[in-house]
């Protein structure tokens, strides 16, 4: 949920702001601008438009199979949103998304766990089993969320699907204004590039595979 909405004319002043205090960090400030493109978000009817479409719900599906993902259609209110085996995708594709970002956030000994041994999800309802597999404090389930969140926005991005939307919705824009908020983006910005999830260009790295699988899906 959005702490503090920013009116819609605000926004260009917002972005360039947010940029403008993101000197002297290239990589921060590279991972930014791949976020703020995505803004205005287009209408329906445009190529890849609209806010969670069938078809970004797909793609999204396909990002966690390209992954070595699992997925299972039915919504995570059954269970858990992640078993240790599957996504389940009845949800929102930038959801779905940010699972992906998750797993690829997760030590690889913590993947098999429910919701990555981090205590039950907001989606997750089997909450005694969730919290039974926890295996991380509060704080250090605090910092791989935020983590997870940029990382998946930056996901967003990369599909052509509206970043903007989910990194206001996680309020990474939260006092735009301030030097404090993007020292808290660079913070975890040049995380995620030291520990190898992102580029220089604020890509993921995977991505370059991801859109390689892509295209032979989209050719076949």
């Amino acid at each position: 949920m959005i702490l503090t909405p920013i009116a819609i004319d605000d926004m260009p002043k917002a972005l360039a702001a947010f940029d403008a205090n993101l000197d002297g960090h290239p990589q921060a400030r590279a991972a930014f601008r791949r976020i703020a493109a995505t803004w205005p978000v287009r209408p329906d009817g445009e190529p890849n438009g609209g806010v969670d479409t069938p078809a970004h719900r797909a793609e999204a599906v396909r990002l966690a199979h390209a992954h070595g993902i699992g997925t299972l259609d039915e919504p995570p209110s059954r269970s858990f949103m992640w078993d240790g085996q599957v996504i389940r995708t009845e949800v929102e594709a930038t959801v779905i998304v940010h699972e992906v970002a998750h797993w690829l956030c997760a030590a690889p000994d913590r993947r098999p766990l429910i919701d990555y041994g981090l205590g039950p999800g907001p989606e997750t309802t089997a909450r005694k089993e969730a919290r039974a597999d926890k295996r991380l404090c509060f704080e250090d389930c605090m910092h791989e969320e935020q983590q997870t969140s940029l990382l998946g926005v930056l996901w967003e991005a990369e599909l052509d699907q509206p970043a903007i939307l989910a990194f206001m919705e996680q309020n990474w824009m939260e006092h735009w204004e301030r030097p404090s908020t993007a020292a808290f983006f660079i913070r975890h910005a040049e995380e995620l590039f030291g520990r190898g999830l992102i580029d220089a260009d604020g890509r993921p790295t995977t991505a370059r595979g991801w859109a390689d699988e892509r295209r032979g899906v989209l050719a076949a």
